[in-house]
Parts: structure tokens; C-alpha cells; sequence
């Protein structure tokens, strides 16, 4: 290593918030693409989380004709500092979304989708069977496509996220989000270990498992090293990592800026513990470059 990530973040001078630095500047949406996939996503009565949580890749993105699909509404219950998703009483299930979320795939050929979720905590199973059938579907009207899943905890009903997981997505995707110590600050009705525990069900079962942190938030660089051990001894594979931006003035603050050069540290040193892709820097959100990394492990397999 020839920098500490302390020398880093002080050549950067990122420790001020304020006003964002140029490695965060944007683009904004725009093109044919961008106007066709909006009109798919509105024709289908879909919601998708580029929308939904403001993703800063959005344009990006849909110019490339890509886009992340959010099921079981628009309207979350949990009430994460971090989320820009409403939060309150969600309507009544959507019964026919799976079959729209299948159509819109097949239409977009697309070769890797994407498919997330608000949590539905007032359900039962948390909404997986919805989840499952969405899997079903997306296979059933476009068998070519693989599929990555971006799911909730299911608040620990392990019986739920097998429908989810009976499915065999190509990638078992669950945030991890932040380090333990701010889970009360960050996503209050989360659990830590619970998440760890989702994710090496799914690696015991075979499945590649996948997770995404927030940097910005007052973590600590030895919290954030704790936790790529505690990834790896789960048995995840892809970790993506990113700059926490605030949604509103309402959500927590930006404790500090991540210079890009600390992003390709951490890169480097989850790879070295025995993550197989760490996908990391400022812009980077959950399903950034998903489809890249579905090709990576199909080639590293």
C-alpha cells in the first residue's frame, strides 16, 4: 500500500462537507434512451429505484437502456435515515406486477436485470412470494435473461427468503448499508447480524451473494474494515461501495466526502482479503455495473 487511507483523506481535504467536489458531478438525464425506458416504465405501471431513491446514475444508466425495477409498490415501511423511498402504509399488493415487471423485460431485451423492492414489514412473508413469482416470470416471458435480486431481510423469516432463494437468482443481492455502531442512526429497524445471516444462507446455498455500504456517514476506518472481514467469513463475493449523498435536508448529513483514491484503497484491500470484485467509488450504487459483474463471476466460474 503506498498511501494510509489517513493520508489520503487529508490530501483530499474531504473531511468538510459542504458544497460536493467535482468527482461527484453528474449527468443529467437525457436522450432517446432515456425518454424510451421512462415511457416503458410508465406504460407498465412499474416503479423502478433510479426514480424512486434518486440514484445519481440514472442518467448514465437509462442512456444505456438500463434500469433497476422496484416491486411491491413505491411506498416503504421502514423509515431508513439515509432513503429518499416515502415511507408510510403501503397499498394493497399489486397481484399482476410480476407479469408486467416479465413483459417489460422481454421488451427491453435485456441480457441481466435488476429487480428491488421496498420493505413490506406489514405482510406476512414480507412479500416474497410476490418476489418469487416475479422470478418466475422474468424467466417465463425472457429465458435469456439472468437475474439479480436486491432483496430485504424479511425481518428474519428465513421460511420467506427461501421462496426467494428456491428461485436460484444469479445474484443474491442484500445490503449491508453501514457499520454496526450507526445501524440506529441509519436503518433503525434493522439488524446487522440479521443481514450477515441472510447473506451466508444464501452462499451455503450456492448462490452468489452480494452487498453494497455507504461511506460518508461517520464510519470509521477500522468499523469499515471489520466489516469486509465480516463479509468475506459469509462467503460474499461482489461488494460495491459508495458515497452516501443526502436526499434532503430532512435526511441524515454528509459527515464527509470520499476522495476517489480511498475508494480504489478499500477496492483493494476487500479484493485482498478474498472478495472477488469490489466495484467502488463515489457514483457507485447497488446495481452499478450489475451486468458487468454477472459476467465477471460467469467468467471467473
Amino acid at each position: 500500500m503506498s498511501l494510509s487511507l489517513n493520508h489520503l483523506i487529508l490530501e483530499g481535504g474531504v473531511n468538510s462537507p459542504g458544497r460536493k467536489p467535482p468527482w461527484l458531478k453528474m449527468k443529467m438525464p437525457a436522450g432517446p434512451e432515456h425518454l424510451k425506458l421512462l415511457n416503458l416504465v410508465n406504460d407498465h405501471r412499474l416503479h423502478t429505484v433510479c426514480q424512486s431513491a434518486k440514484c445519481p446514475n440514472l442518467g448514465e444508466c437509462w442512456a444505456a437502456g438500463t434500469a433497476t425495477l422496484m416491486i411491491l409498490g413505491d411506498v416503504c415501511t421502514r423509515s431508513c435515515g439515509f432513503c429518499h423511498i416515502a415511507t408510510g402504509k403501503p397499498p394493497a399488493l399489486d397481484l399482476d406486477e410480476p407479469v408486467r415487471v416479465g413483459d417489460a423485460v422481454r421488451v427491453m431485451g435485456l441480457g441481466h436485470v435488476v429487480v428491488t423492492s421496498v420493505n413490506r414489514d406489514e405482510l406476512p412473508d414480507g412479500g416474497a412470494a410476490v418476489w418469487a413469482q416475479t422470478i418466475r416470470e422474468i424467466r417465463r416471458q425472457s429465458p435469456g435473461t439472468s437475474v439479480e435480486v436486491l432483496i430485504p431481510d424479511f425481518c428474519g423469516n428465513w421460511e420467506a427468503l427461501q421462496l426467494v432463494l428456491d428461485e436460484r437468482p444469479e445474484i443474491l443481492n442484500h445490503n449491508i448499508e453501514t457499520v454496526p455502531r450507526l445501524y440506529k442512526r441509519v436503518r433503525p429497524q434493522a439488524k446487522y447480524q440479521r443481514s450477515l445471516e441472510l447473506l451466508q444462507i444464501a452462499r451455503n446455498q450456492g448462490l452468489v451473494s452480494k452487498t453494497g455500504m455507504m461511506l460518508g456517514l461517520g464510519e470509521e476506518e477500522s468499523e469499515v474494515e471489520c466489516v469486509l472481514d465480516d463479509l468475506v467469513s459469509v462467503g460474499v463475493e461482489i461488494l460495491t461501495l459508495g458515497q452516501y449523498l443526502q436526499p434532503t435536508q430532512q435526511h441524515l448529513p454528509v459527515e464527509r466526502w470520499v476522495h476517489p483514491d480511498e475508494f480504489a484503497e478499500w477496492k483493494r484491500r476487500g479484493e485482498a482479503r478474498g472478495l472477488r470484485h469490489v466495484e467502488a467509488g463515489p457514483l457507485v450504487r447497488s446495481s452499478y455495473h450489475a451486468e458487468k459483474q454477472v459476467k465477471l463471476h460467469a467468467a471467473a466460474g
